[in-house]
């Protein structure tokens, strides 16, 4: 069994033994406030995958049960033969720099992965100010789990060649840093259309840090809440910690007070890269 494997285990029932471990009942509530600390290895862009996650959104998102849901799109129909598709966007939904979205920013944010569109997309037209159809080379009823892959985040159509960098989505939060890979800033907007339902923290602090033993020592001695370990080296017995998935095969450690979901996305490390708009501080 791989790593990854084990991991799917873990959100598919011992959630709830971590949130015991961290002073938490599985059926507690998140709370709104606080600034989470969050300190990942320089491998795989988790810098760059949990500032995708928390300052832009897709046309879907899968949620940590595998349920798929709308995001900035609200519905969608497709032809008996899966190729052609229609989406209903969400309406009344503003960038970070204040412009409105509608369908052309998400037609120009599909286009611009270039491996994506020429893979799938035959077409891609707004038909309306808040409409798209889809036209694929082939059927696929999988489409709408397709497009909530975060590579295909939506920003303004003038920004898609720069969208990191540029930090300007319609996510939960606002970016006032993004160096890539290195260190993310968040701040959580003012008011949003999953207030209620997601985006507890008021702030998001992710900070690489190559030395598995010095994201250890960060933990240990306050100065971070999360760490991404591949071991409990440093940790273990020096104080109170919860181990995700197990102390045995860690991939994550958490200080006491750090909820989360009762399941955790399982198809990447770190809740997917939507940790800030799911986990909170009690």
């Amino acid at each position: 069994m791989t790593r990854i494997d084990r991991r799917a285990l873990f959100a598919s029932g011992a959630a709830a033994a971590l949130l015991a471990a961290t002073g938490l009942s599985p059926d507690a509530k998140p709370t709104r406030g606080g600034r989470l600390r969050v300190a990942v290895s320089r491998d795989h862009d988790q810098v760059t995958e949990l500032a995708r996650g928390a300052v832009f959104d897709t046309l879907t998102e899968v949620a940590p049960d595998g349920v798929l849901r709308g995001e900035l799109a609200v519905s969608w129909q497709s032809a008996n033969d899966a190729r052609h598709w229609e989406f209903k966007l969400r309406d009344s939904v503003d960038f970070h720099d204040g412009s409105r979205f509608g369908a052309p920013d998400a037609v120009a944010s599909l286009l611009s992965q270039e491996w994506f569109a020429d893979r799938h997309f035959a077409t891609v037209e707004a038909t309306g100010p808040s409409t798209l159809r889809i036209e694929l080379h082939e059927g696929n009823p999988q489409l709408p789990f397709l497009l909530a892959n975060q590579s295909l985040s939506i920003c303004p159509a003038d920004c898609v060649d720069s969208a990191l960098a540029t930090g300007i989505g319609t996510g939960l939060y606002a970016a006032r840093r993004i160096d890539e890979n290195r260190h993310f800033l968040g701040e959580r907007v003012a008011s949003h259309y999953k207030d209620g339902q997601a985006g507890w923290l008021d702030a998001i602090d992710v900070i690489a840090i190559s030395d598995p033993s010095v994201r250890a020592e960060a933990l240990r001695d306050g100065f971070v809440d999360v760490a991404e370990l591949p071991a409990p080296d440093g940790v273990l017995n020096r104080g109170e910690f919860a181990y995700h998935p197990s102390s045995q095969d860690i991939a994550i450690a958490a200080r006491r007070g750090v909820g989360m979901p009762r399941v955790i996305g399982a198809r990447g490390a770190l809740d997917d890269g939507r940790l800030a708009e799911r986990w909170w501080i009690a």
